[in-house]
């Protein structure tokens, strides 16, 4: 029931089970176009088109039927992307344009050669509870994700009772390690804005369909409400991932604070620490003729045993209060 076609592809090429019925274009060249064009009487708007963002362009209707669009993301985890969808839906004929594999088409197409999707608006249904299966699946792929980014975060500076100061790592990969959670959590932040943004497109087709039924002649058994239950409750579930992002990122900062009072906390104890045999050092510097320790026989090692004594006071002190 489906006509598959692409930029190297005739819609002519298509099985004749179903034949136009179903035009799936899939980064389409002119001549394939001009081809789906002739065979559905209906003009498939360019990528331009299909990208445009007022709802009057992804939503209207047309002399024989309903011109939709919505972006959706390309589920590549490596390197997502939000690229157009159009659907052009008449009571005869369907034509999808798309710029990207979609797995949700292929399971689809898997149903409808099983025997689901009748007319061209069960078809249309049967693609939309895909793309919605996939998204879900998107989302919880995150939440196990965020999961593991919080355990991250939270378990990074974990030492046991009896762990040696020498088991810390180094400052640089201590740093890495924080530079790849924060590049993590901001990918998955992107990631989450893109399902966003293909939800919101699907909770405006739906509706709009469910109420085209009627005048296009075909079928609505109550699955677009269905639906559309659906895409809120993921709406819903996307919304507290999207919390649970920004916690995450608020907690990473917190900790990238945490390791920066560290340092300047160093650098305290080395400046306190240097200022009494500094004091030392510069008062048995002064040029004075009468200094009694000038002409002491242990007059130079004394100096030199007070600048040490001076200097450790300061870091016994503060190595009781736990600064170190």
């Amino acid at each position: 029931m489906a006509i598959s076609t692409g930029s190297s592809a005739s819609a002519s090429d298509a099985p004749a089970r179903g034949a136009g019925v179903w035009f799936d274009l899939l980064d389409p060249s002119a001549e394939t176009v001009a081809d789906v064009e002739a065979r559905t009487g209906l003009r498939v708007p360019s990528r331009a088109a299909l990208s445009e963002v007022e709802s009057s362009s992804r939503l209207r209707r047309v002399k024989t039927g309903l011109s939709l669009s919505t972006p959706m993301i390309t589920f590549e985890r490596a390197d997502s992307q939000l690229l157009p969808l159009g659907f052009m839906l008449t009571k005869d004929h369907l034509v999808t344009i798309r710029f990207h594999d979609l797995r949700a088409f292929d399971h689809a197409r898997t149903r409808i050669d099983d025997g689901e999707g009748g007319d061209p608006g069960e078809i249309l249904l049967v693609i939309l509870e895909e793309l919605v299966d996939s998204l879900a699946d998107a989302l919880e792929e995150m939440a196990a994700d965020l999961d593991s980014l919080s355990s991250r975060i939270f378990d990074f500076d974990v030492r046991g009772p009896h762990a040696r100061r020498m088991e810390d790592p180094p400052p640089r990969r201590r740093d890495l390690a924080l530079r790849r959670i924060l590049r993590g959590i901001s990918r998955r932040g992107k990631v989450l804005g893109k399902v966003r943004a293909s939800l919101l497109g699907l909770e405006r087709i739906v509706p709009f369909v469910a109420s085209a039924c009627e005048g296009l002649e075909l079928a609505d058994d109550g699955r677009y409400e269905t639906l559309k239950r659906d895409i809120e409750s993921l709406d819903e579930f996307e919304t507290r991932l999207a919390e649970n992002v920004q916690f995450l990122l608020d907690a990473a900062l917190g900790l990238i604070n945490i390791e920066q009072n560290n340092v300047f906390r160093v650098l305290t104890v080395v400046s306190v620490v240097g200022v009494p045999p500094t004091l030392i050092a510069s008062m048995y510097g002064m040029n004075f003729k009468y200094m009694p320790e000038l002409e002491w026989t242990y007059g130079y090692p004394y100096a030199l045993g007070l600048i040490l004594i001076s200097a450790i006071i300061p870091i016994v002190y503060f190595r009781i209060r736990g600064w170190f």
